[in-house]
């Protein structure tokens, strides 16, 4: 067999199955193969190419050629013992060829020979599940695809822990072990539920919704096509009779057709779409501005986002695609301020700022938008200059302030916004220097989408302002708290000690920031109640950041109190991963030294072994220690299970 061949279709450990025997296992389990696939490969994918590919991968999984007559067992055994050896065979064949795209590495095989199914002219997207669906998927996409591909064996597919290691070294994945161990941190605890979500048609790639790509952009790439073909020939021609026969291109290029892109493309919401809508997003911004009639400007916009040239200042959050709109991006303004030509535009992923301003070269502005909502939805960046910055407010905000997030007891002050929502200038915080205020957006949402609804928005460099929530300290025999708006006045309390550190996460990408209360610590000697602190950092493209601190009644005003933990990557104090043990040195009025340490609501016992030994039942632990003594700490959960401290 060809190298290539054999690369293209790597086989799994154990004998070849018989091609007949193969076809009609992956036959009768077709719809779940492709799930599995689906749920392995890279979300970066985007659902529409997810589809297709996990079809292919399935599709690509039966043998290259029939096997002997006669086989021995099957080595590696399958998800469930009683079906037949080659369902075993094949879905290690679709593991490993869905792994494989984890980096790059398919695309190379696609390269030798197209892959099928191929649809042209359709989107085809899964059906939309609810909030849970949605969170597991967030969820997934920040882990590897072998942390996937381990979750969705034991809960999905129903596998035992060794099976499904067995199953994912044989597929290709370097440590099945560490998957494992990192898959159990996934999804809901209850394995049921977990089950029950990957079963849902959200990740169904066998019912899916057809969608027709942009109609007018293909005409005018058809077109395009035609004419960049046309070109070609002509150039090809000239310059080969310039040349002479057999004279190779001096400049080492082949021509590439460019798709023509067209203001008229552009998608517009109606100007009261977000008041019948039950998705509060950018998708029901209308578009906005005095320019928004402007043609050249809009072209010049998408010529430049097409295929920005060299004196195009292009600049991207982490992890954001530059690429082109795959359809007809929507327009949500395009106007004149601060004397710059500003076109805001959103392609259902990405919003898009293309700004001008005379004697300065353009520059093209990209951030991560998709999933948002009522809040990260609420505001753009317009403009930044000396004098502040401008915002452009969502069609749903009724009431703008500003308020200084250093001065928790100073009222919020109105801040004017025009007819066409373009907020006055806002002076940014100070990102460097003395921190000595901390200016955030105080947005009132118009009733139509919830009564009362406050929130706090602020300004981290990005396109999108960063959400503010404050979760408050559990209550006796009160249900878990969920993360809530930061403006009551414990929130603003808590947010005027830490809003300073946030400088530490400008240009990170962040999508929303909440300062969790974990728990509440009387101190020894009458000395006051301290708090626990988790502030977590969630970015738009998934991965989260998780900063613990102790906070005694003693720590200064706009102090954050001692840092404990500085966790990156990680699902620590996320709806995820609710349970946190933290330990300090804290040094008594007396001058008494003391070990101090706290758990969040779910911990009914704290030991500490080591050089220093003690044993409360509870959620918080003060035991003398002198500092130097050597000290280990685990806690015991209401569910069995036992936590280590943070680090």
């Amino acid at each position: 067999m060809p190298a290539s061949q054999r690369e293209r279709h790597p086989r799994p450990a154990g004998p070849v199955p018989g091609l007949g025997q193969a076809e009609a296992t992956l036959v009768e389990h077709y719809p779940r193969l492709v799930r599995l696939a689906y749920l392995i490969l890279p979300p970066r994918l985007g659902r529409h190419r997810r589809v297709l590919a996990a079809h292919g991968v399935v599709q690509s999984a039966l043998p290259a050629r029939p096997s002997p007559a006669k086989q021995g067992p099957v080595p590696v055994p399958g998800p469930r013992s009683e079906e037949a050896p080659a369902l075993g065979w094949i879905l290690r064949r679709v593991v490993g060829n869905a792994l494989s795209y984890e980096h790059g590495a398919a695309r190379w095989r696609r390269a030798v020979r197209p892959a099928l199914p191929a649809v042209w002219g359709l989107r085809l997207t899964p059906r939309i599940g609810g909030a849970e669906e949605l969170a597991l998927e967030q969820q997934l996409a920040t882990v590897p695809a072998a942390v996937r591909a381990a979750f969705v064996l034991r809960h999905l597919e129903g596998c035992t822990p060794d099976v499904a290691a067995e199953l994912l070294a044989a597929a290709g994945a370097p440590d099945p072990a560490a998957a494992l161990r990192d898959a159990e941190r996934l999804g809901p605890r209850d394995g049921t539920r977990a089950g029950a979500l990957l079963d849902s048609v959200e990740f169904d790639p066998c019912t899916v919704q057809a969608r027709p790509t942009d109609l007018l952009r293909r005409r005018h790439w058809r077109r395009g096509g035609a004419a960049a073909a046309l070109l070609v020939a002509v150039m090809l021609t000239v310059g080969q009779s310039a040349r002479g026969p057999g004279a190779p291109d001096p400049t080492g290029r082949a021509a590439v057709a460019i798709p023509s892109v067209d203001a008229a493309s552009l998608m517009r919401a109606p100007a009261d779409a977000w008041q019948s809508s039950s998705r509060i997003d950018f998708t029901v911004w209308p578009a906005r501005g005095a320019l928004t009639g402007d043609r050249a400007l809009l072209d010049r916009a998408l010529r430049a986002w097409a295929r920005p040239g060299p004196g195009v200042h292009v600049s991207a959050a982490p992890r954001t695609g530059t690429g082109p709109p795959a359809a007809a991006p929507q327009l949500l303004y395009a106007g004149r301020a601060d004397d710059a030509d500003v076109v805001l535009l959103y392609d259902g992923e990405r919003v898009v700022r293309y700004a001008q301003t005379a004697g300065r070269p353009p520059e093209l502005a990209f951030s991560r938008a998709d999933n948002a909502d009522v809040t990260t939805a609420a505001a753009l960046v317009l403009t930044r200059t000396g004098r502040g910055t401008r915002f452009l407010l969502a069609p749903w905000v009724a009431e703008s302030t500003t308020r200084d997030l250093l001065a928790p007891d100073t009222p919020a002050r109105p801040l004017h916004t025009a007819d066409d929502g373009v907020s006055d200038a806002v002076t940014p915080p100070g990102l460097g220097g003395p921190c000595s205020n901390w200016p955030a957006l105080q947005l009132r949402s118009s009733e139509r989408i919830a009564e009362k609804h406050a929130f706090l928005l602020t300004d981290l460099g990005g396109l999108s302002p960063v959400h503010l929530t404050y979760t408050p300290p559990p209550g006796g025999g009160a249900p878990a708290r969920a993360p809530r708006e930061a403006t009551s006045a414990a929130a603003l309390v808590s947010w005027a000690h830490t809003a300073c550190a946030l400088r530490s996460t400008a240009g990170g990408g962040v999508r929303a920031v909440n300062n969790w209360v974990f728990a509440q610590q009387q101190l020894p000697e009458g000395a006051g109640t301290a708090a626990w602190l988790c502030s977590r950092a969630d970015t738009w493209n998934g991965p989260g950041r998780a900063v613990v601190r102790f906070q005694p009644p003693t720590t200064p005003a706009r102090e954050p109190g001692t840092l404990i933990a500085d966790a990156r990557d990680t699902s620590y104090c996320s709806r995820f991963n609710q349970h946190i043990l933290a330990d300090t040195r804290w040094s008594s009025p007396s001058g008494a030294p003391y070990l101090l340490a706290a758990g969040s609501r779910a911990v009914t016992r704290i030991s500490v072994t080591g050089q220093v030994r003690a044993d409360v039942t509870g959620t918080t632990l003060a035991v003398k220690a002198a500092p130097d003594r050597s000290a280990r700490l685990s806690a015991s959960l209401s569910t069995g299970r036992t936590l280590g401290a943070v680090r």
